[in-house]
Order: structure tokens, then C-alpha cells, then sequence
């Protein structure tokens, strides 16, 4: 892991990030102490996985009722 210290990343801020995106944590110090790690974002595969939730999600009995009259009011209904 390559440190900079602040002067030099907000100098070099792209080039810098270019090394992250390439996949590389660069720390980024103030007078020698590491303050903060910029690491690069894994990339999502994009693909949904249908059913990926069950058994997380619930939903009450009344779920496909209308709403009370109180609550459709509030949508100006």
C-alpha cells in the first residue's frame, strides 16, 4: 500500500485515483500519520438474482386492502 502525504494527493489527485481504479489502496497521511485509505469500489456483477430476498421481506395480511380514507387524504385523494 503506497502512502502520499496531503499536499501530494490533492496535487497528484488523478494520477492518484488512476492507481486506485487500477486497483491499488493508496493512503493518504498528515505529517506522517496515515488519516484516510482510498480504496477502489469492487464492481458489481450487474446481474440481479431473482428470490435473492426471500424470507427477508414480510407483509401484513391487509396489504392489498385500500388505504383508510386518513392516509388517502394525505395524497390529496
Amino acid at each position: 500500500m503506497h502512502t502520499v502525504n496531503i499536499h501530494e494527493a490533492k496535487k497528484h489527485l488523478s494520477a492518484i485515483l488512476k492507481r486506485v481504479e487500477s486497483g491499488e489502496d493508496i493512503l493518504i497521511a498528515k505529517a506522517g500519520k496515515p488519516i484516510a485509505r482510498v480504496s477502489p469500489i469492487p464492481s458489481s456483477s450487474g446481474k440481479r438474482q431473482p428470490g435473492s430476498a426471500k424470507g427477508r421481506i414480510a407483509m401484513t395480511q391487509n396489504f392489498i386492502e385500500p388505504l383508510p380514507e386518513n392516509i388517502l387524504k394525505g395524497f390529496g385523494k
